[in-house]
C-alpha cells in the first residue's frame, strides 16, 4: 500500500466497457491496484479508432484492447491517423476475443447474408478479420455483403437492434443480450480460428520504459482481480458490476455471461501470459487481410516476456 512518502501513481487506461472489463473495474473497487501502487483512472472508448489515436499521441498510458490493434498500427496498417511515433508493445493476455457472429432472427446462417449490411467497428481491425474469414468459409467474397464501421460493441449492438444491420460481431455479454431480442448466433471466434490472442495489454515501449513499476503494479493487480473473480463466493458482487455498468444486464444475463467470461477452461486468462500461437492466427489474418499487404510471422515483434516474468516470477 502507499503511504505519505510513496503516493499511489496515476495510470491513464483506455479500453472498451462490456464485460471483458471486469477484471480492471475489480482491481480497480477491490483496491488490487492500489496494493500494488497504482491508482488507475478508466476511460472506455467509443471506437479503435479513437482508442489507438490516443494510445499512440500519449493522451492515454496503456490499454487493454485487441492485440490486432498493435500488430495494425505497428506495421502502418492501422485506420487511425496520429501524430508521433508508434512504438507498441504487449506485455499481458487476458483472452481468445469471446466474439459471437450474431444475426437478425430472419438470418439463419453465414451464406443468408449474402446482400446484408454488417456493423463492423472499424474495417482494419483483426475482429473485422474474424468476420471476413466467416464470410469467406460460406463461399462469398467481401463484394457479397456491405461493411459499415459503427464503433465499438455497445454502439455496435444498438445499430443491430434498431434494425440497421443485419449481423456483427459481439462479444460477451453483448451477445446474450442480442440472442435475448432473438438474435441467431452463426459461430464463434474460438469455433472457427482455434488459438486467438484476443484481448491484450499493450504501450508505447516508451512509456514502459520509463513507468516499469507501474506496469507490473499493473499486471498485479489485474491478477488479484482474476484470482477474485475466479472465487465463486464472488460471483454475486461480480454480477452486481456487470449489472452497475450496464442497464441491460439482467440478472440471468450477469449469470449467463459470468459462465462464459470465468470458465475454467475457456474464460479469463488467469495467468495475463501471451499466447504465442494465438498471436500467429492474429498474424495470419493481417497477412490474408491486411492493407498494405505485409506477410507477417513473427510473434517476437510485439511482445516483451520480460515483465510478466518480473511480475509473477515464482507464483506460476
Amino acid at each position: 500500500m502507499s503511504n505519505a512518502k510513496n503516493p499511489l501513481q496515476t495510470v491513464n487506461m483506455i479500453t472498451f466497457g462490456g464485460g471483458y472489463s471486469l477484471p480492471a473495474w475489480v482491481a480497480q473497487g477491490q483496491g488490487f491496484f492500489a496494493k500494488h501502487g497504482i491508482e488507475v483512472n478508466i476511460t472506455h472508448t467509443p471506437n479503435s479508432v479513437f482508442l489507438m489515436k490516443n494510445l499512440i499521441e500519449g493522451k492515454f498510458d496503456l490499454t487493454v484492447t485487441a492485440m490486432d490493434n498493435l500488430v495494425a498500427y505497428q506495421e502502418g496498417q492501422g485506420e487511425a491517423e496520429y501524430d508521433g511515433h508508434c512504438d507498441l508493445v504487449a506485455f499481458m493476455g487476458v483472452d481468445d476475443s469471446f466474439q459471437s457472429l450474431m444475426a437478425s432472427p430472419d438470418i439463419q446462417s453465414v451464406a443468408d447474408l449474402r446482400g446484408k449490411k454488417i456493423a463492423v467497428d472499424a474495417l482494419t481491425t483483426g475482429y473485422a478479420f474474424i468476420l471476413r474469414e466467416m464470410i469467406a468459409r460460406a463461399g462469398m467474397t467481401d463484394a457479397d455483403v456491405t461493411y459499415e464501421r459503427t464503433g465499438g460493441g455497445p454502439m455496435r449492438l444498438k445499430a443491430m437492434l434498431d434494425g440497421n444491420y443485419a449481423a456483427g460481431l459481439l462479444a460477451t455479454p453483448l451477445d446474450k443480450i442480442a440472442a435475448d431480442q432473438g438474435f441467431t448466433k452463426l459461430g464463434t471466434a474460438r469455433d472457427l480460428l482455434g488459438r486467438y490472442q484476443g484481448r491484450t495489454g499493450f504501450a508505447q515501449r516508451s512509456w514502459i520504459k520509463n513507468n516499469e513499476a507501474a506496469v507490473i503494479g499493473f499486471m498485479r493487480g489485474y491478477r488479484d482481480a482474476m484470482d477474485w473473480l475466479y472465487d465463486r463466493n464472488n460471483r454475486g458482487a461480480a454480477a452486481e458490476l456487470l449489472m452497475a455498468n450496464d442497464a441491460s444486464v439482467t440478472p440471468e444475463l450477469a449469470r449467463l455471461s459470468l459462465d462464459i467470461l470465468l470458465d475454467e477452461k475457456g474464460g479469463f486468462w488467469r495467468g495475463l501470459a501471451l499466447d504465442l500461437e494465438g498471436i500467429r492466427t492474429v498474424l495470419a489474418l493481417r497477412t490474408r487481410f491486411g492493407m498494405p499487404q505485409k506477410t507477417l510471422t513473427d510473434p517476437a515483434r510485439y511482445i516483451d516476456l520480460t515483465l510478466h516474468d518480473k511480475a509473477f516470477k515464482g507464483r506460476d
